[in-house]
């Protein structure tokens, strides 16, 4: 499967946990660590009755046997969405990187790198599609 970018497409999961996050950095601002926005976060996507997953584990799966050192995903949304948080002076191309090998390894085709040590949130998200 070919990476795909930034496609415009709308969806409303994403436009959704996109609004959540906003609500967040709303809330408390830039310059706290990343685990305090991913609680946060996770508490609003509680609130509103969406499925996610905080921490979760996926497997590496390497040449053909499946390996005991994964990775954790942020926040998966409903199986389909990768959430990838950060809170760094600005998002690097090695950010998007790991967010579309997280994509590739958890065959899932949607993900959201949010950067929220920003002014402005909005600023800090690029979705990625793989």
């Amino acid at each position: 499967m070919k990476h795909r970018g930034t496609e415009t497409q709308r969806d409303p999961l994403t436009e959704r946990v996109i609004g959540l996050a906003i609500e967040v950095h709303r809330q408390l601002g830039p310059g706290l660590l990343e685990s305090v926005y991913e609680a946060c976060l996770c508490y609003e996507l509680s609130q509103v009755g969406i499925h996610h997953d905080r921490q979760s584990h996926l497997p590496v799966s390497y040449k053909g046997q499946n390996l005991d050192e994964g990775f954790r995903v942020d926040i998966l949304v409903e199986d389909r969405l990768v959430l990838e948080l950060k809170t760094v002076e600005r998002l690097l191309p090695v950010h998007e990187a790991q967010l579309l090998t997280y994509l590739r390894l958890s065959e899932c085709r949607v993900g959201l790198l949010m950067n929220f040590n920003t002014a402005v949130l909005k600023d800090g998200i690029k979705r990625l599609v793989f």
